[in-house]
C-alpha cells in the first residue's frame, strides 16, 4: 500500500499523509529534543530527502527560526515541483535565542528571505510562527493582513498559524487556509481546534504527534492511530535525520489507515 494524500482544507493543495520536518537540517540548539544530535552533511539530507520522496512523502516543513534548514533544503532540493513546502513568519533564531517580530514590515522581509533560501518564486504554504499569544497575534498586529497580501501577489499559496491556544487556534481556522496544532494521547485540547477546522473545511497540520521523542506513551503506533485517524486532520509533520526512523514512521502511518 502507498502512502496516502490528503487534500489541504480548500487550498487546493495536496500533502502526504505524514510530512518531514527539518528542524533538524538546520539547528541543534536550544531545542527539546531529549538527546543531542550533530547537523546531518548536505550528502546525508540528500539521501533523506531522496528517501522520503520515494516513501510518498511530498510536505516538508521548515522555518527561519530552524537555523539553516532553509537555505540547506534550497540548495539541496533538485525537484521543487514535487514538493509542497510549508515555511514560517514571525520567530527569528540568532546568537542562539529566539526573538519574534508580527510587524508587517518584517513579514515581508521573512517572506522574500525564505524565497530566497528556498530557491523558489513561490512558497506554498506559510504559517505565523506564534509566540503563545495568538489572539494577540491575529488581532493587534498586520502580520495576517500582510500574509494576504503576499498571497494575492501569488507568492504565497496559503497562508494558516501554528498555534498554542484553543481561542487563537479557532481563529486562525476563522481567518486563514490552514493551522498547525499539538495533538497527541497526552495533549488533545486542541481537538476542539481540529473540529472546528472539519467543519469549515479548513487544513490541520499535526505537530509533536510523538511528543518530540520524550515519553511516548504507547509508542509511535498508538500516536500516528490517535492523530491520522481523527477526522479533520491533514499530515502529521515528524522531524527526523535517521533513515531507519523515516522508513519506519511512513511504514506505521500506512498500517494504522489500512
Amino acid at each position: 500500500m502507498s502512502l496516502e494524500h490528503r487534500e489541504l482544507g480548500q487550498s487546493g493543495i495536496s500533502v502526504s499523509c505524514v510530512g518531514l520536518g527539518t528542524v533538524k537540517f538546520g539547528r541543534n540548539q536550544e531545542v527539546k529534543y531529549p538527546s543531542n544530535f550533530a547537523l546531518p552533511s548536505d550528502e546525508e539530507i540528500v539521501s533523506l530527502i531522496d528517501q522520503a520522496k520515494s516513501l510518498g512523502i511530498n510536505l516538508l516543513d521548515t522555518a527561519p527560526a530552524y537555523g539553516s534548514s532553509e537555505q540547506r533544503l534550497g540548495r539541496l532540493l533538485s525537484d521543487r515541483k514535487d514538493w509542497v513546502i510549508c515555511t514560517k513568519v514571525g520567530e527569528e533564531f540568532v546568537t542562539g535565542k529566539s526573538f519574534y517580530d508580527y510587524s508587517a514590515t518584517h513579514i515581508r522581509k521573512s517572506v522574500e528571505r525564505s524565497l530566497l533560501n528556498l530557491n523558489t518564486d513561490y512558497l506554498d504554504l506559510v504559517l505565523i510562527h506564534s509566540d503563545g499569544n495568538d489572539v494577540a497575534i491575529i488581532e493587534s498586529t498586520d502580520c495576517l493582513e500582510a500574509l494576504s497580501k503576499l498571497k494575492e501577489r501569488g507568492l504565497i499559496r496559503a497562508i494558516g498559524m501554528s498555534t498554542k491556544s484553543i481561542e487563537g487556534g479557532q481563529k486562525a481556522v476563522d481567518l486563514t487556509d490552514a493551522v498547525m496544532v499539538t495533538y497527541n494521547p497526552t495533549c488533545s485540547k486542541d481537538e476542539i481546534v481540529i473540529d472546528h477546522a472539519l467543519t469549515n473545511r479548513k487544513g490541520v497540520l499535526i505537530k509533536k504527534a510523538l511528543n518530540s521523542g520524550h515519553n511516548c506513551k504507547g509508542g509511535v503506533e498508538k500516536n500516528f492511530e490517535f492523530s491520522l485517524n481523527h477526522p479533520g486532520v491533514t499530515s502529521i509533520i515528524f522531524g527526523t535525520i535517521s533513515s531507519a526512523h523515516l522508513e519506519a514512521n511512513v511504514q506505521t502511518a500506512i498500517k494504522v489507515l489500512a
